[in-house]
């Protein structure tokens, strides 16, 4: 039980392009805004609804470029222009996470911070908050960075990989190693020994100790940011962030801090999560016909069809006939038919297409 729910804060991380669900996730439309599981809500819209039994919807934060910020009130009905962090440029996790970072600090010196993907899928949502709750309080206690660590369930080569400690204390263990994505032989060994989890990218740690991490680890991530103590909750701390922003190294979370920290630590977690980071693996979880066809289709006429996973726009009909293991997705102004197998593709044809067809097709 989370002993003091206004000390804990939620950044929720809806900057990404999402460009492995080319064509239906598009640069002005990512992936993260999108019904993709056919729910009536977004991937956002449901972590921002989960986390609200975390903390009061006044300590979540969205960070997102500032192109999406029309989207982000639009789907988040309510939410306050406040909270939502406008990245002026592209620069990865680090950043970002420092710069809500020190203006949560700078409010509550307190302050116990999750840090959680937009466009994730978590099918056991009390095992998840459980664990969110036991990691906030181990963070609350200790100078620690904690990530919960997703226990493997095939030799997956998709992911980056968290060896870990199997003696912990109350269910933390000590991380050893980050890994990552490994090749088939390796990952099928990773899942033999035990004594490795996914990396989900879900991180939790005291406002300060991340900061202490930044100075030890990232001082020139730290020095940018500390730049802003005076202006963080501010009218001028929009024009410190459009100013200074950009000129932050280009890194992530993991390369920045995580990689070199002696502090870390993991809660294995079994919470039915999936990034649903491509096609193949929203095949994997989504209901499927006879035939392992995953469909999101008005009209369509199938035969001789199997292990498909096609998504059509609304009235769209389609008749399909001999395909196996293939992905058709028609956004209207993109129509991608390819070989699950071969998805991992995917993201550098979307750039050979905007090369050759203009950035209209991104």
């Amino acid at each position: 039980m989370i002993t003091n729910k206004n000390n804990s804060y939620v950044l929720i991380m809806a900057g990404g392009l999402g460009s492995r669900f080319w064509p239906k996730s598009r640069n002005h439309f990512p992936k993260q805004f999108i019904d993709i599981l056919g729910t009536g809500q977004s991937l956002l819209q449901m972590t921002y609804e989960r986390f609200l039994k975390i903390c009061p919807k006044e300590n979540i934060y969205i960070l997102s470029n500032q192109n999406y910020l029309g989207l982000i009130q639009e789907q988040l009905d309510g939410i306050a222009v406040n909270n939502i962090l406008q990245e002026p440029s592209r620069n990865n996790t680090a950043p970002c996470i420092a710069y809500a970072s020190y203006k949560i600090l700078k409010q509550n010196s307190n302050a116990n911070i999750v840090v959680a993907p937009s466009d994730h899928l978590i099918l056991k949502e009390t095992e998840f908050l459980d664990k969110i709750t036991q990691a906030l309080d181990y963070t609350s206690k200790n100078d620690a960075l904690v990530t919960l660590g997703i226990s493997p369930t095939r030799p997956d080569t998709g992911y980056g990989y968290i060896n870990f400690g199997k003696e912990g204390v109350n269910g933390v263990h000590k991380v050893a190693k980050f890994l990552e994505k490994p090749v088939l032989e390796k990952a099928k060994e990773y899942l033999f020994s035990g004594d490795y989890l996914w990396n989900a990218g879900i991180f939790i740690w005291s406002a300060k100790s991340i900061q202490n991490a930044f100075q030890n680890y990232a001082p020139e991530i730290d020095t940018l940011f500390t730049k802003g103590n005076e202006v963080y909750n501010t009218d001028a701390e929009a024009d410190f962030i459009s100013e200074n922003y950009p000129k932050s190294p280009n890194i992530s979370i993991d390369y920045a801090i995580l990689e070199k920290a002696d502090n870390v630590f993991t809660i294995p977690a079994d919470i039915g999560w999936s990034d649903l980071g491509t096609w193949a693996s929203l095949h994997e979880i989504s209901d499927k016909d006879t035939a392992n066809n995953s469909l999101s289709v008005d009209h369509l006429h199938l035969e001789e069809t199997q292990n498909c996973i096609i998504h059509l726009p609304k009235g769209k009909a389609a008749v399909i006939k001999g395909l196996e293991d293939y992905i058709v997705v028609d956004d209207s102004k993109v129509l991608l038919i390819y070989p699950k197998g071969n998805e991992q593709e995917i993201k550098p044809v979307a750039a050979k297409m905007v090369a050759s067809f203009g950035e209209e097709y991104l």
